[in-house]
Order: structure tokens, then sequence, then C-alpha cells
């Protein structure tokens, strides 16, 4: 039996009339992006919806051995529909593909066949840069591209700033004040070229969430790590970075650009693994270069700000890499899992949650298979793999974050 999906195509048209979705992954760096696209004619919204009811429309729609990530994206698209607040006939979905072995590349399809019955004409588009699903009524265009790498920059760095200040802040809800602040300045920046003017924005932040008052007292730094989604999502990893400020701790989140940078370096290092060159690797190594030379620049101006702790410099994490793994080990998060963990323990902040899909199977061989090499490495590494499904409780969950830190506060006695 041949089964044929319906496949609605975006048509330019619809540009002017249809309201794109978009699950949520990362708040602050998803909110600039979608700015981008809302002045360039698109209207979008980003669905925040993490009720128990977007698990279970997951499960009605997904076969519940495929990944978590999936189940999520595809149960909170199917909640807003079923939720009567959107005209089926005026509603598109935005879904996005890296284009690597992982499964998520194919939510796509999974996603198409949840909507064929009810749905068959609600549109599914592609973010990706990996040439996978073509368009023609959904263009990012170049000058787009370019305002999005700022957003992600900018994104890392309001991430970064927001949690250094949150855990500690004196009067509660002054680092949040702050960020929405800046979130629509730099918003607003995009309508112009004034979001070029990096150095200036990067200072003012700075000096912004430096006049938060702060406690000043010691906590337990936990550095987040693990396959993408559920690193970032809020839904995905059961407000991770809201529990652990609530148990007296600081999360540390490294930044988005390193896996924007990972995905590149990939492509790069096939090449020369594979001994080939061709019009994909010269523009990732042109991609890669420009990135990370922007990268650098938002280390060295938070560095000679002083107070605040930069992100990892994609490079260091590439040498902390090789240490434990061979860069063509990309599968998933790939060797970028092992070399996070290296760069956070080496930075002090040797608590560690790895957060995992359940059956991810490149995920769990980086991460658990690469745990006692790095506990080696860094014998005060407290390094916990935390598994994420339907059938997971968040009781269990936290209790074994929980468990973490009680040794984490024992061993700093």
């Amino acid at each position: 039996m041949v089964i044929t999906l319906s496949n609605a195509k975006f048509t330019p048209e619809m540009k002017a009339t249809h309201t794109i979705l978009i699950p949520d992954m990362l708040p602050i760096h998803f909110g600039l992006i979608m700015e981008i696209f809302r002045q360039n004619g698109y209207k979008m919204e980003l669905l925040r919806t993490a009720t128990r009811n977007v698990v279970d429309e997951g499960l009605k729609n997904v076969h519940n051995d495929t990944c978590y990530p999936a189940l999520l994206v595809i149960g909170q698209f199917m909640d807003a529909l079923k939720s009567g607040r959107y005209d089926p006939d005026k509603t598109a979905l935005l879904i996005s593909q890296t284009g690597g072995g992982c499964r998520a590349s194919n939510y796509i399809h999974l996603l198409r066949k949840a909507l064929d019955k009810d749905y068959p004409q609600i549109p599914v588009l592609s973010i990706n840069f990996s040439g996978l699903e073509k368009d023609s009524g959904f263009r990012i265009t170049i000058p787009m591209f370019y305002r999005m790498l700022y957003a992600v920059l900018y994104g890392d760095m309001l991430m970064s700033l927001y949690n250094q200040c949150r855990a500690y802040e004196v009067n509660k809800g002054d680092s949040q004040k702050v960020l929405d602040i800046w979130q629509k300045k730099i918003a607003d920046s995009f309508k112009d070229k004034s979001y070029t003017k990096t150095k200036k924005y990067y200072r003012e932040i700075l000096n912004d969430f430096d006049g938060i008052k702060l406690s000043g007292e010691k906590k337990v730094k936990v550095g987040i790590v693990g396959e993408i989604y559920v690193k970032y999502s809020p839904l995905a990893n059961n407000q991770l970075e809201d529990f652990l400020i609530s148990e007296g701790c600081e999360p540390v989140v490294p930044a988005f650009l390193d896996f924007c940078l990972y995905c590149a370096v990939n492509n790069v290092n096939d090449g020369i693994l594979y001994n080939f060159s061709n019009k994909t690797t010269m523009l990732n190594s042109i991609g890669y270069k420009l990135i990370y030379k922007k990268q650098r620049e938002m280390i060295d101006i938070i560095k000679q700000h002083g107070k605040f702790a930069p992100p990892h410099d994609f490079e260091e994490l590439r040498h902390y890499a090789d240490k434990y793994m061979h860069q063509g080990v990309k599968m998933g998060e790939g060797w970028l899992i092992p070399a996070e963990m290296a760069a956070l323990a080496e930075n002090g902040v040797e608590n560690i949650i790895c957060t995992q899909p359940f059956g991810c199977l490149p995920n769990h061989i980086v991460a658990k298979g690469m745990s006692r090499v790095i506990k080696q490495a860094y014998p005060e590494a407290n390094i916990v793999a935390v598994d994420y499904d339907p059938g997971a409780t968040r009781v269990n969950q936290e209790n074994r974050i929980k468990l973490m830190l009680a040794n984490a506060r024992k061993a700093e006695k």
C-alpha cells in the first residue's frame, strides 16, 4: 500500500494571508528571529504552550519510539491547531531541519502525515541550509540570513547575562526587565543597519546587566549540555533552568552559536576527511570564518568588561574535542557534547547535566560513553545524564538532579 501525503505548498500570495506557527526552542533567540521575518512581511507566532496536552497530542500522532523532540514539536503544532485559535485555511507551520543523520531531518514528513487527515490544506515549511526542502513562497534572503546571524549573537549574550544575573538578583524580576528592554531594542535595530554596531550594543547590554543589584553569595554552577532541542527548550527539559534557579544554582548554558559553528565546520571537515571540495564546503568554510570572527569579538568585549563569564571560544571547543574523540564523529551533537563538558569543567563549572531524549543513540554514545573519560581528566567533575521522554516523570528527573546537587554541595564543604 502506498500512502501519499497532500504536501500543500506555501505560495507567494500566502505571505500576506497566512500566520506561520513555529515551535519554541530558544525563547530569546527565536523572538529576535521572528521579528526579522515580521519585518519582511511574514506573520509569525511562537508557540509557548507547555501543558501535558502537548505530550498527549504528540503521542496520538507520532509513534512513541520516535524521539522526544519530534513528539513535542508535532504535539505542540497539533495542540495549537485543535485549540480553535487559528484558521486552518490561513495557517502554515515552520520546522527546522539540520540535514544530518539525525531523525530530526525527518520530522517534516511525520508532521505532514499527522496533518493529512484533518488539515491537508496547511503547508509545512522548512528552514534549512542543506537544500532539503524548497518552497516558492518562503524565502530567506541574504540580508535576512545576515540579520539572523546577529540575532543568534545577541541572543547568546542576552541568554548568558540573564542567567548570570537572575541567579543572584536581590530584587526579583530586575533581570527580566533588562532582558525585555534589550529584546525590544535589538528587534527594532533590525529595521535599519544599526544592529551591526555590535561593539556599542554589547557594551551597553553589559552595563545594563551590571547595574542589576546582585547578592554576591556563592552558588553552585550547573552546566547544561546535550541534544540541541532538549538542551534549550523549556518544554522539553521541564523548565530546567528555572528549576536550577529555584534550587539555588546558577545555570550555565553554552551558546547556540556553538551548534551553528559545529554544523558549518563539520561540512568543512567532511571535505578534508574524504578528500573533496565543492561549493558547499567552500561556502561553509567562508561562513565559519565569518561567524567565528563575530564570536571572538563578543568574547573579547565581555572579557574587557570583566564582570561576566563569556561564552566558550569555539576553536577552544574543537581543541577539547580533539583530546577525547575525532571531529569526524558528528551524528547528532557528536563531538560537541564531550567538548562542551570538558570546557565547562576546565572553566570551573564541574557540575554538568547532560539532557538527552531517550533512545537518541548518537547522544547516548557521545554523552554517556564519554562521561567516564571526562571524569578521569577532571576528577571533580560531577556529571549526570538525564533522559527525557513521555514516560519519564518530572519528579524522577528532578530527584536525580537534586542528588547531583547534594553531592556538589557536599564536595564544596
